[in-house]
């Protein structure tokens, strides 16, 4: 039988562990297309959980789902000036439609004469081919506002890639409205971030800072970006969701207007919003440990797993009787549970696996524990374990469910703490910046000292924050006005 391969260490090298864990967990695996993953059964039910609550959130707010072309013209992306400086250096791009037998006998090659009249772009995202299609759409304030969104692949040209956090290809959802008035988009953007956050703490249980990012690390083409910031624990920011106030900018562009209840022309007002496989990043990088994968109850595949003890067919039919008894009492109570009979492998080498893969809840039970009446409950977020009557277990564990989720977001919560501080000066700066974590520091607004604090010490302003500190003070670079603190780290 194979053994489990202990994973490297956090301390020994963050890196290498998250590489490793995606890996072992059987989350996702690298693809024989360079920069592409495969995402594996396991770590594609975590993504469609996300998929099914986020779905579910959205269309609370009165979205619906609709699907846009994976093409989109070239011509449609140079529309929009900032739109397309932002993205020309990831485009992959569609000059053929065709292969022919090379003469020679090598292979196949580019058929010369199937060149394209107009080249297509596989989409970066997708507001200019949606914007297009909106002006089909809208005449009249009455066809207003729309709230559409897509779950989808798109296509960024990625030179350093890492399975989830940054590939070439990956999965997101992207979501687009139109609006009559400035109000109501700048309202709607900031709705979509509310549902980012209340997804990120309440489901992926990571602790969010919302804010608005600064100009310099805003979303090509859009008048301000919304964002949610959360902290891994190496201490590195990640950015864990973004809703865009667009303006008129795409509406302009692509000639979308509508007739007001004045009966006069105006151009409509618009939002994007996304997440991505990203997410799967972060849900790794905030909570595990040096034994796996820790998940939240709220988005595991599995939430129970019941591992049999046995020496003989006798041992094993008694203990898995009780144990499908015990599940279907659980699965009544919307928990999803696996119970592990397989006779390859041994319990110890199965509540190593199911550490690996960050089950919640482990239930052992043998032949004695059955005679007794007793059950062993593990916990994955503590790596402990009791001893308790089998009576009455299974509101035992309903309730743990609660308190696991709750446990591993005090616990991310409590290290983001411990590592934010404020920064006065920018000898300070550079020291603290070394030791990762939240800095928060006066900057005086400009993008020429934002740039210099960049490329000095690799560190970005990761959000303005709503709720942060407001005290005026005086930037800790030019000495100039500041009207509060902001938020850099090293980021991912």
């Amino acid at each position: 039988m194979a053994e489990l391969k202990q994973l490297t260490s956090r301390a020994t090298n963050y890196s290498q562990w998250y590489n490793e864990l995606v890996v072992k967990a059987d989350l996702a695996e690298q693809s024989a297309v360079r920069g592409c993953m495969v995402i594996k059964p396991y770590g594609y039910t975590i993504w469609e959980k996300m998929q099914h609550e986020l779905d579910r959130m959205f269309k609370e707010t009165g979205h619906q789902n609709a699907y846009f072309p994976l093409l989109i013209p070239k011509s449609f992306l140079c529309r929009e000036a900032e739109h397309v400086e932002g993205f020309a250096k990831e485009c992959a791009v569609v000059t053929h439609y065709r292969l022919k037998n090379d003469p020679d006998g090598s292979g196949v090659i580019v058929d010369p004469d199937a060149k394209l009249e107009e080249e297509l772009i596989i989409r970066p995202t997708s507001e200019t081919i949606i914007w297009n299609t909106y002006k089909n759409w809208i005449q009249s304030y009455r066809d207003l506002p729309i709230l559409i969104n897509q779950w989808a692949n798109v296509m960024r040209w990625e030179m350093r890639t890492r399975l989830f956090l940054r590939t070439a290809e990956f999965l997101w959802q992207e979501g687009h409205t139109a609006h009559a008035t400035e109000q109501e988009a700048l309202e709607e953007a900031q709705r979509m971030l509310n549902v980012y956050a209340d997804f990120a703490e309440n489901f992926m249980a990571i602790p969010v800072v919302k804010g608005v990012k600064s100009p310099n690390e805003r979303f090509a083409g859009a008048v301000e970006t919304f964002c949610i910031e959360a902290l891994m624990q190496d201490g590195k920011a990640l950015q864990a969701g973004t809703s865009h106030f667009l303006g008129q900018n795409f509406a302009k562009a692509f000639d979308v207007q509508y007739v007001d209840k004045d009966n006069k022309l105006q151009y409509v007002w618009a939002t994007s919003w996304g997440v991505s496989t990203r997410l799967m990043g972060a849900l790794i990088m905030t909570h595990s440990d040096d034994n796996g994968l820790v998940l939240p109850p709220n988005l595991a595949p599995i939430q129970v797993v019941m591992v049999p003890i046995y020496k003989n067919d006798e041992q094993r039919t008694a203990v898995v009787a009780k144990f499908e008894e015990l599940a279907a009492k659980l699965r009544k109570a919307g928990l999803s549970v696996n119970i592990d009979n397989n006779d390859a492998k041994k319990p110890g080498w199965k509540f190593a696996e199911y550490e690996l893969k960050g089950v919640p809840v482990r239930l052992a039970m043998g032949a004695r524990d059955l005679e007794n009446g007793t059950i062993e409950v593990f916990r994955r977020d503590t790596l402990t374990k009791e001893t308790m009557p089998i009576e009455g277990v299974e509101q035992h564990v309903v309730e743990l469910m609660d308190a696991i989720q709750k446990n591993i977001y005090q616990k991310a919560y409590d290290f983001r703490k411990s590592v934010t501080r404020e920064v006065n000066s920018y000898d300070e700066f550079k020291v603290e910046i070394e030791k990762g974590g939240f800095l928060l520091c006066h900057w005086d607004g400009t993008p020429e000292t934002e740039e210099k604090i960049k490329n000095e010490t690799k560190a970005t302003i990761r959000c303005i924050p709503f709720d942060g500190d407001k005290t005026p003070g005086t930037c800790m670079v030019t000495g100039k006005p500041s009207k509060q603190r902001v938020i850099f780290a090293r980021s991912y």
